[in-house]
């Protein structure tokens, strides 16, 4: 374990630089804390914090120059790997016809500074889907391919976190190049930082770092550890997935489902979900080009089928989102589709809270049994 001083963590940030990566990290950008490129610790959220609750997100001001002393905000990395917007090939009238042209990915080497323990399973979750199926995606796999990955442990928690009882932080366990814990205590402001690939190595050997010391180690464990003593939400995942296959039918939908405004805005912040659409736009001079962007299940015409939708009440919709993220994604992907990062808590426009609704549902499920 090595030991970055607060003064010389823009050496990192400049050995990535030097060695071709284009830095994206946390910016402070129309009150929301977002990631975007940056050049330097200058651009960093430095000495600001969130405070986050169901349907709240505000930022405000530390009492410290913490650089990652915030939780996460309304972006999460996939837009990085997954883009919103993809052309998938564009078609190019010639006198012999039409030629098809499949656009190259942009070759940009990126590394993502700050990515927290519950993004980097998210990171992992979507990499089954999109690498690990009966269907390769090729721009995401040569993307994921150019990344690098510095993760960040959390020294916080927030209002709406629940990584712990998802087992998916506030620590990182593997999936980075670089991780590092951030330090402050009333003398000294340090990092600790651990290579986890062969990449992240060689860019630690390049600083040169001393060794930290074993106070500074358990210094760096301690904050980790308070983190996860303040987790703002929990949820109870012993026999949820069985749970929900029994209560597809409860009346409990309905309620959330007055509720629900089918916005979409959970599956747009989650950094898991992979919904997409595709549409075909023509152009002017006889070409045209394939778009996929993404969609969410909570519109009312994702699964609109000959003879019109399949889910056409926002119940409906609410109870494919909710039982697909806990339950069916163990069967087609072996895991749960939630890292509990919060954030479909946290945008939510009226509140509705995923950890609620699921100890809502296990209630109804008792009550119907016991009785």
């Amino acid at each position: 374990m090595k030991r970055l001083g607060r003064a010389e963590f823009d050496r990192l940030l400049n050995a990535l630089t030097e060695v071709g990566y284009e830095l994206i990290g946390p910016v402070m950008r129309d009150g929301a804390i977002l990631y975007d490129s940056i050049a330097g610790v200058r651009d960093l959220p430095v000495g600001w914090t969130d405070a986050q609750e169901a349907g709240q997100y505000r930022i405000q001001r530390r009492d410290d120059q913490a650089l990652f002393g915030y939780v996460v905000g309304p972006h999460s990395w996939k837009r990085f790997l997954f883009p919103p917007n993809q052309t998938v090939f564009s078609a190019r009238r010639t006198d012999d016809g039409f030629v098809l042209e499949t656009p190259p990915v942009d070759g940009v080497r990126r590394a993502l500074i700050g990515v927290r323990a519950c993004e980097l399973e998210a990171i992992r979750i979507q990499d089954r889907v999109f690498l690990e199926g009966p269907y390769l995606d090729t721009a995401y796999q040569q993307r994921r391919a150019m990344l690098f990955v510095v993760a960040v442990n959390c020294g916080q928690a927030g209002g709406t976190c629940f990584c712990a009882s998802m087992k998916t932080g506030p620590k990182a366990h593997g999936g980075y190049d670089l991780a590092l814990t951030e330090v402050l205590d009333a003398d000294e402001h340090y990092f600790t930082v651990d290579a986890g690939s062969p990449a992240g190595k060689e860019v630690l050997d390049r600083l040169d770092l001393p060794e930290a010391s074993g106070a500074e180690c358990d210094a760096a464990a301690a904050a980790v550890a308070r983190a996860e003593s303040q987790m703002g939400r929990s949820l109870d995942t012993d026999g949820l997935k069985p749970l929900l296959d029994r209560v597809l039918d409860g009346r409990h939908w309905e309620a959330v489902g007055q509720r629900c405004l089918s916005c979409a805005n959970c599956t747009l912040v989650c950094p898991t979900c992979f919904c997409s659409t595709v549409e075909d736009i023509t152009e002017l001079d006889g070409g045209a080009r394939r778009e996929r962007r993404w969609d969410s299940c909570f519109d009312g015409e994702f699964s609109y089928v000959a003879g019109g939708s399949i889910r056409q009440s926002t119940a409906s919709r609410y109870r494919q989102w909710l039982t697909h993220k806990l339950s069916s994604w163990h069967d087609q992907f072996g895991s749960s589709g939630c890292v509990g990062c919060g954030r479909c808590i946290t945008w939510c426009p009226v509140g509705i809270d995923i950890t609620q609704e699921a100890a809502a549902l296990r209630v109804a499920d008792a009550a119907e049994h016991d009785g």
